[in-house]
């Protein structure tokens, strides 16, 4: 432990399960952050300081002598008072918040009396957000609900970035598919789909046996797989193991990569292909490199903006998809480029589906309003409101209000208002067990007849 300079405020520092205190800044009373925390500093005297978290300890600076203080404090919280109170609170909020007065018509106060019966036989958060759930679907509104944010497992399973064969029914995990830029693509792994992994860390994979505790705890960690070749040959291999947030990531842009090139096989590179994932910052710069960058050229984009789960885009997106070309740069006769250059001017396609909520209900609404381009897909359901989440006392619960709803220039109220596209089309499970693509097919070859 350095030793302290006198009249210097102190910041704890973890590792190791120790808790070590090194000087900061000249400072006698002090909030310091930590990750979001704080410890709180203060000074009785000159050469004394006293830091405060979950603990107190009296800090000498003359000799850095530090020692603990004992305390005692009564705990008695009852959890079942807390939930009664949030109960209560949601209630009420209700009544102030959402966004139709009248409640869509609904007997609020019965619905409150009714659900608070069984507040008495909930012993857990968990059962509880279920319960905020129940009673505020009654308002047949999007964006409410109970949530419950529990504390992780305190060991992660790992992945190994690979789809394996469902229909496999020996020994081992039969791989079907390997992602791009996973654990296992690497040329040093020298793996490819067919070869079977028998054993992780020199335990084998039996059949009908689970075999995800094989890598519980694994992710980030390097892991020895026994793999069999499909000429009959064993191999070891050694891999770094990942979590379950990377393989969704690679398994999404594995999704991206395959509908770009079903877009560029079918029409020859006519036609490009943008998903915006979500109606957020990073999901506009993705989309407004892609379209103005890599498609720029392209006589039509299709924007897709399924399994999207909203934000607050629809304006840019449409100011981004709806520019009208009043300008053509000549030198010497020869095209150097147009006006508006950041904006796409050529003609366009919205993909949508069932999945497509809060906003990216609004941006196929405000698209097809302004009429950009025809909204291709399966109908939307009626979910464009702003909502407000609000985190309780207990941080480990939060409940959703929404607060401001859309409505059309007509008067339609947007949210459970159905979107109907232009063209409907649906995506049958088994096309999509196949990876066939139907709706993504059928934009492509719908821009191909308006630009030929």
């Amino acid at each position: 432990m350095p030793a302290f300079t006198k009249n210097h405020a102190l910041r704890r520092h973890k590792a190791c399960q120790l808790t070590i205190f090194y000087v900061l800044t000249a400072c006698p009373v002090k909030d310091l952050p930590e990750k979001g925390r704080f410890i709180r500093f203060f000074s009785p005297g000159p050469g004394e300081f006293f830091a405060i978290r979950y603990f107190f300890k009296k800090i000498t600076l003359a000799n850095s002598d530090i020692k603990n203080i004992d305390f005692e404090a009564a705990y008695d919280r009852r959890p079942s008072l807390e939930r009664a109170y949030i109960f209560d609170h949601m209630a009420k909020q209700v009544e102030d918040k959402f966004y139709d007065e009248k409640l869509h018509g609904v007997d609020w106060k019965y619905y409150v009396d009714h659900y608070r019966q069984f507040l008495p036989y909930i012993n857990n958060n968990r059962d509880f957000a279920t319960l905020l759930s129940e009673i505020l679907g009654e308002l047949n509104a999007s964006h409410t609900g109970g949530r419950y944010y529990g504390y992780g497992p305190s060991l992660s399973t790992a992945s190994l970035g690979a789809y394996f064969d469902e229909d496999y029914t020996g020994e081992g995990l039969k791989i079907a598919e390997i992602f791009p830029r996973g654990p296992l693509s690497g040329k040093s792994a020298g793996l490819q789909p067919g070869d079977i992994i028998l054993a992780i860390d020199g335990q084998r994979i039996l059949p009908d046996t689970d075999y995800y505790p094989l890598l519980e705890g694994k992710a980030g960690k390097k892991v020895r797989l026994e793999v069999k070749k499909a000429d009959g040959s064993t191999v070891d291999r050694t891999v770094k193991a990942i979590g379950a947030g990377t393989q969704s990531e690679l398994a999404y842009q594995r999704w991206v990569e395959r509908n770009e090139k079903i877009a560029d096989s079918i029409s020859g590179g006519r036609i490009g292909y943008v998903h915006v994932r979500g109606m957020d910052g990073d999901s506009y710069q993705t989309a407004y490199d892609r379209i103005l960058g890599k498609y720029r050229n392209c006589d039509a984009i299709v924007v897709d903006t399924r399994h999207n789960g909203g934000g607050w885009l629809h304006n840019d997106l449409a100011i981004l998809l709806g520019g009208h070309q009043y300008v053509t740069y000549r030198p010497r006769g020869k095209k150097i480029g147009i006006e508006p250059f950041a904006q796409w001017t050529k003609p366009s396609a919205m993909l949508v589906n069932e999945s497509n909520y809060s906003d990216a209900h609004g941006s196929p609404f405000a698209y097809q309003t302004l009429g950009i381009g025809d909204v291709i897909g399966s109908p939307v359901p009626g979910t464009m409101t702003a909502v407000w989440w609000e985190t309780q006392i207990d941080p480990t619960l939060i409940f959703g209000i929404p607060q401001v709803t859309s409505v059309a220039n007509d008067g339609t109220v947007l949210e459970n208002h159905q979107l109907t596209p232009d063209i409907i089309i649906y995506n049958t499970p088994a096309d999509i067990e196949r990876g066939i693509d139907t709706q993504l097919e059928t934009a492509v070859r719908h821009l191909m007849e308006k630009t030929k």
